[in-house]
């Protein structure tokens, strides 16, 4: 009889294990950038980010990995969160809903701003989307209980705003954009009050009245790629191309920012947090490829929304007429700086250290020249189009 009832007790106790293991803990996002994915798929870039959010968001936890968190966003979604960005705070109470209020819709000097209040700091994403111009932003866990929008006459970008609630825990937001190209927009909170912060296109479009930031890849302890031949290394190549595209950009009168103009290590977070405090009208990061295949060679232009395509467009089509092979112009991808939704972003891997062609011409300082001179080219044809919009 003992035994069995030890047993008994020895049952109830894993059940109970077994119960607080997986039960949900509660708490919200700190340190810098933190940022969620959509799930633990993962390549040399890291796994698919759904968006980076704001310090204090209130998040569920319901599972986790070695490094991950599985958060619960509504009852339908679920992401995953950097356990390093996640303050665990076991005295939060969890409210069965919570509740959208009034909107206020202005204008500054250089922005416009849409502010949506809250019950509490709730997560969200935000998309890009073009024909016409929009953004759109899903606040996680939020109820509608908005019934009025003061919209002021100082905003200049917004063209419209409006909400729908999509799902019963996913409200939607809607900004009509009154240009056709995205020049960018950040998401925060004040308190509880959720802000869409929309950079407006410039009065002037030409590159004099332009902020550009220009980016050499990697730097200091972080090499890059190396030479399939000569052995030279991509930090030291991106950033003898980074100051000929500085030269260039500061022959058109342009103000230039650089992320580096030595041979320093930065991180991505390093880069991205400075950036945003720079706040360029566009930024161009320099890199050059590299494959396991020698053959493969020719020049590429990246970005991450879809927003922000027209640039790099542009851009590549300029750098295929320094006679280099198509390698593409290629979205959706999750390298670190095309992340960042506030300005317009190109990452150029002008061509693969990993090809001995290719790699005979990033030797050559005339062709360094001659990326910068069609890197600017494809910006200024960019311009051009967006001021004829």
């Amino acid at each position: 009889m003992l035994r069995f009832f030890c047993l008994a007790l020895i049952i109830h106790s894993v059940s109970l294990q077994a119960q607080n293991a997986t039960a949900p803990i509660t708490g919200k996002t700190s340190g810098e950038l933190p940022y969620l994915e959509y799930g633990l798929g993962s390549d040399r870039l890291g796994g698919a980010k759904m968006t980076y959010l704001d310090t204090g968001i209130l998040l569920t936890v319901v599972d986790s990995t070695i490094l991950n968190y599985k958060v619960q966003l509504s009852s339908g979604h679920q992401a995953y969160l950097p356990k390093v960005n996640f303050l665990r705070n076991d005295s939060l109470r969890l409210s069965p809903y919570y509740l959208t209020s009034n909107w206020k819709v202005w204008g500054d000097e250089r922005y416009d701003y849409v502010q949506l209040s809250l019950d509490e700091k709730l997560p969200y994403r935000s998309m890009q989307l073009i024909n016409p111009s929009r953004i759109v932003v899903d606040v996680y866990g939020a109820t509608c209980n908005t019934n009025w929008i003061t919209q002021l006459s100082s905003a200049a970008e917004v063209k419209n705003v409006y909400h729908e609630q999509t799902e019963d825990d996913v409200f939607r937001i809607t900004i009509e954009l009154k240009h056709a190209q995205h020049w960018g927009y950040h998401i925060y909170y004040l308190d509880k009050k959720l802000v869409i912060r929309v950079k407006r296109q410039p009065r002037d479009t030409d590159l004099r009245y332009l902020r550009v930031a220009v980016d050499a890849g990697h730097g200091g302890e972080n090499t890059g790629a190396t030479g399939v031949k000569t052995k030279i290394r991509e930090k030291d190549y991106t950033l003898l191309m980074a100051k000929e595209l500085k030269q260039s950009l500061l022959e058109e009168n342009a103000r230039v920012f650089m992320t580096r103009e030595k041979d320093t290590t930065l991180s991505m977070t390093e880069r991205i947090l400075t950036l945003q405090q720079e706040d360029p009208d566009f930024m161009i990061s320099i890199h050059l490829n590299s494959s396991s295949r020698d053959s493969i060679r020719g020049t590429s232009t990246y970005y991450r929304y879809i927003g922000f395509r027209p640039l790099t467009q542009y851009i590549y089509q300029e750098m295929l007429k320094l006679g280099l092979p198509e390698f593409g112009n290629i979205g959706s991808f999750n390298f670190a700086l095309s992340g960042p939704t506030q300005y317009p972003n190109c990452l150029v891997e002008v061509a693969f250290l990993s090809n001995k062609e290719d790699e005979q011409l990033i030797k050559d300082p005339a062709f360094h020249r001659a990326v910068a001179n069609a890197v600017v080219a494809g910006i200024k044809v960019w311009l051009a189009a967006v001021a004829e919009n």
